[in-house]
């Protein structure tokens, strides 16, 4: 947050009563986050989400691809057309439409993409058998009122 993200939920300061000697972070949303930012930069493991605000899809799907990792990108939209786009050309393992947190159930393949994936297999499922294989696990939501929301913001 040095760098001017804002901590829309600060899970830093979480305490948990029977393991008051630990080390905890609780979920942090930040939004505002740029591409020069660390945050932005690094890969975090952990209940951190960056929100980055862009103009159009097209700033979007580029900054998504420009970046060294590729583990998971989400999309917030109402249009059939910008969820498509954003399935076929963002280029991480795991997408998520109307989908906060693109996490795959143990059936699915884990599917890091770029320097978000080590070694020469993904862990699970039928990819465990599939040698250089980059693979892409989308998940969609559609609910009543999707309808009112335009494209507003696309975290990564």
């Amino acid at each position: 947050m040095e760098e001017g993200a804002i901590a829309a939920l600060d899970g830093r300061q979480v305490h948990i009563p029977d393991h008051p000697q630990g080390y905890f972070v609780g979920p942090t949303v930040l939004d505002g986050v740029r591409p020069e930012m660390s945050v932005y930069r690094e890969e975090i493991f952990g209940p951190v989400i960056s929100l980055v605000p862009v103009a159009s899809l097209e700033e979007a799907i580029g900054l998504i691809n420009a970046n060294e990792y590729g583990n998971a990108a989400s999309i917030f939209t109402q249009s059939g057309f910008a969820a498509r786009e954003f399935r076929y050309r963002v280029e991480t393992g795991n997408i998520g439409i109307n989908v906060g947190v693109a996490a795959p159930v143990a059936y699915f393949p884990f599917s890091g993409a770029k320097r978000s994936f080590f070694g020469n297999l993904h862990p699970q499922g039928r990819d465990a058998v599939r040698f250089f294989t980059e693979s892409k696990v989308v998940i969609t939501r559609w609910t009543p009122g999707d309808g009112q929301r335009a494209i507003t913001g696309i975290g990564r």
